[in-house]
């Protein structure tokens, strides 16, 4: 007789062991700590046939969005391709979902996850994979949505609940819903306080309404809880620095970035992004960075990932235009350019938003601030289908303004910082942008 997770999920394997590992692994993947792909391949190593543990692995190798790990989820996928014939229905659903992302059909793969959900509402694998999946295709809504359909399923006393509850935080939070998000994430770390998404999204609500010493207190004195041990760290250490730097706190952002964000030679992708995406701020500010840029490069152009995901591609092209190495940024527009052509998700969200704003951000470090505002102000309208969060895809708004400035374009300067202040009206950073565009 088959077995059923903790959530009452069928499984088709009969190993109680790997059953275990599979939990396991789960749980450090649900609250992004430790190795969840080391626990599962051991448990693989030990029951090759398990096929949840295959599926797993691919759910998490998709959340990456890593070119790098490309290879490692073909590995996954195939393994439960080749095991069709003992997975049950769920799995082979699992199944189709992760091999549309592999093939390049994002979509495709988030409505299978979607599917999958709708008859199993307790699958927080695909519930997690799919979340992520929105995340990365900018589908504001879908954030909110893919977890709230599937709330009435669940309650306090089922394992889990609490990361259900931080998922749809982060969700509401990103359709402006800031009231239920903080309420909501609040409630998932009276569940587990050691939930580095529901503090993420809590973080989300300060950020946007510009509550910058509730922010640096809510990080600063949960970090015991968020820090340790944990693959979203340096991405709450970032929020941190976002908080600090709106209170022009310049020396303390720079050591935040040398010993949170850069403090080890690699890193995970979403490392990457946050370092450059935090320089890049700086960089706006005219802060000088020394060498920061021309290592942070060197750590991109070793990963060689162009092309596979155009918000990665544009961090890239941070780093590269940064350290004023211009044949790597040359070498990454071609790659951005050669993957345009293509019919993935992501050939089509590079075509509409990463080569755009790849030619944006060139013509902004070449001084050419007009064109940064031809490409940049109507762009933001539907910049979010490229990925990222309401405040990751600020960086795109604050180039906007300051090409702007820049440019002498006094109207729409005091157009834009009047859009930003009525958003965020407690912000110090909005108020100095504000009076720069009067003082033209």
């Amino acid at each position: 007789m088959s077995l059923a997770d903790a959530r009452g999920n069928p499984v088709s394997t009969h190993n109680v062991s790997a059953l275990e590992s599979y939990e396991y692994a789960q749980s450090l993947f649900h609250g992004y700590y430790g190795d969840p792909v080391g626990v599962i391949d051991a448990a693989l190593a030990e029951d090759p046939a398990f096929v949840m543990g295959h599926l797993l692995r691919a759910g998490m190798l998709i959340t990456a969005s890593d070119a790098c790990v490309a290879p490692m989820l073909r590995e996954s996928v195939e393994a439960a391709e080749n095991l069709h014939f003992i997975a049950n229905e769920r799995e082979r659903r699992h199944t189709a979902a992760a091999r549309a992302w592999l093939d390049g059909d994002f979509s495709t793969a988030l409505r299978r996850y979607a599917d999958i959900l709708a008859d199993y509402p307790c699958d927080t694998l695909a519930l997690q994979v799919g979340h992520i999946g929105d995340f990365l295709l900018g589908r504001s809504a879908m954030l909110r949505d893919r977890v709230a359909g599937i709330l009435p399923a669940w309650d306090h006393d089922m394992p889990d609940y609490g990361y259900v509850l931080g998922m749809h935080a982060f969700g509401l939070e990103e359709n402006n819903l800031y009231a239920q998000a903080e309420d909501q994430g609040r409630r998932a770390l009276d569940l587990n306080r050691r939930d580095p998404w529901a503090v993420h999204a809590v973080a989300h609500v300060m950020e946007m309404q510009g509550r910058v010493d509730d922010g640096i207190a809510w990080l600063t004195e949960r970090r015991h809880d968020w820090a340790p041990d944990s693959m979203l760290s340096v991405h709450n250490w970032w929020h941190l620095g976002l908080f600090l730097l709106e209170r022009d706190r310049i020396d303390d952002v720079l050591a935040l970035y040398d010993r949170r964000l850069r403090d080890s030679p690699a890193g995970q992708v979403l490392d990457l992004i946050d370092a450059s995406a935090m320089l890049w701020r700086l960089m706006l500010r005219d802060i000088d960075v020394g060498e920061r840029w021309r290592a942070l490069a060197g750590l991109w152009q070793a990963r060689d990932g162009a092309g596979y995901y155009a918000f990665n591609d544009v961090h890239a092209l941070m780093a590269y235009l940064g350290a004023g190495d211009h044949a790597a940024t040359r070498d990454l527009i071609n790659a951005l350019e050669t993957a345009a052509r293509g019919t993935s998700t992501n050939a089509m969200v590079t075509r509409d938003v990463g080569l755009p704003v790849a030619h944006a951000l060139t013509a902004f470090m070449r001084e050419d601030y007009a064109h940064t505002v031809d490409l940049l102000r109507d762009l933001r309208l539907f910049a979010h289908r490229f990925g990222g969060s309401h405040a990751q895809r600020d960086i795109l708004g604050l180039t906007l303004v300051e090409a702007a400035l820049r440019s002498r374009a006094r109207g729409l300067a005091k157009t834009l910082t009047a859009e930003r202040i009525a958003l965020k009206p407690a912000s110090e950073g909005n108020r100095r942008l504000a009076a720069r565009a009067a003082a033209l």
